[in-house]
């Protein structure tokens, strides 16, 4: 317990012969003031428990104030912490709804393949007609052909005739054993004897390279004769290469060129699967 006086009374010593003679007078009346509070707060002397109490009480006060904006930034935290916990499940939800859109995608694609073949194996179990799948044409000679996963092993031959549902599209013009190439009615090399209903008027459906024909070979007054006319293109059967009456197309004014077209029914670059017929026009088939 002496130690401890003797020590506070030597930092008091070094800590007041190091001040300046104004500076020794402000600490010795803080240390004397201190000491008269320290005496009159044990002798529970009223006025200093006043300012005991006022002095508690800015304290509290000032914690108080001083404790808002902490507490505030605190909640804040809290509620940025919370925004950000739901804006990280609403990402992971709306990825996992993304793989779910996909996923039906996916599923509705395949349910639509799925019908489209058992309407064909349906289709051809009634007939004797044979069926293929289309697939992408890269290497064409042609502009417009395609190439059928059918060939000389399924008895595919040149020149039978290729159908959409009930509509021609065109004609296989190369076979190998495995695949054969068909030509599209579009093409520039395309040249079919057709008819046009109702006027019963003989002509040549021509390719053009695009995805329309041009009628050719027809009366000189042709356009004046359809004009205002519903006017659609079947098959003739001239040439014994398709049978008559299948139907090709409907004769449309296209703007763009300023002249009558041939809009195919079908067409042509959403086709999948394809009939491939041999018609023997001496028979009535």
């Amino acid at each position: 317990m002496a130690t401890s006086r003797d020590d506070f009374i030597i930092a008091i010593r070094s800590a007041f012969l190091k001040k300046s003679y104004q500076q020794k007078f402000s600490l010795l009346t803080l240390i004397f003031l201190s000491i008269i509070i320290i005496i009159l707060g044990n002798l529970n002397f009223k006025p200093i428990q006043y300012v005991k109490i006022g002095i508690n009480e800015i304290v509290y006060r000032s914690s108080f104030i001083i404790s808002i904006p902490e507490n505030y930034l605190k909640n804040l935290g809290i509620k940025l912490d919370e925004h950000l916990s739901i804006y990280d499940q609403f990402k992971k939800n709306e990825a996992e709804l993304k793989i779910l859109k996909e996923k039906k995608l996916n599923n509705d694609f395949l349910i639509l393949e799925n019908k489209k073949l058992r309407d064909l194996i349906n289709e051809s179990i009634q007939s004797e007609d044979l069926y293929a799948k289309v697939l992408v044409d890269k290497d064409s000679p042609y502009l417009k052909s395609i190439i059928l996963n059918k060939g000389s092993k399924d008895n595919v031959k040149i020149g039978m005739a290729i159908v959409d549902n009930s509509y021609l599209v065109g004609k296989v013009i190369e076979v190998n054993y495995t695949n054969s190439r068909a030509l599209l009615l579009s093409d520039l090399n395309s040249k079919i004897p057709v008819l046009l209903e109702p006027l019963d008027v003989h002509a040549v459906a021509s390719g053009t390279g695009k995805n329309y024909g041009v009628i050719e070979y027809t009366k000189d007054d042709y356009d004046q004769i359809i004009k205002d006319k519903e006017i659609i293109v079947y098959t003739s059967g001239y040439g014994g290469l398709f049978k008559p009456g299948l139907p090709v197309g409907k004769i449309i004014y296209d703007n763009t060129i300023n002249d009558n077209i041939i809009n195919f029914f079908s067409d042509f670059r959403q086709l999948d699967y394809v009939k491939i017929v041999s018609y023997d026009i001496g028979s009535g088939n």
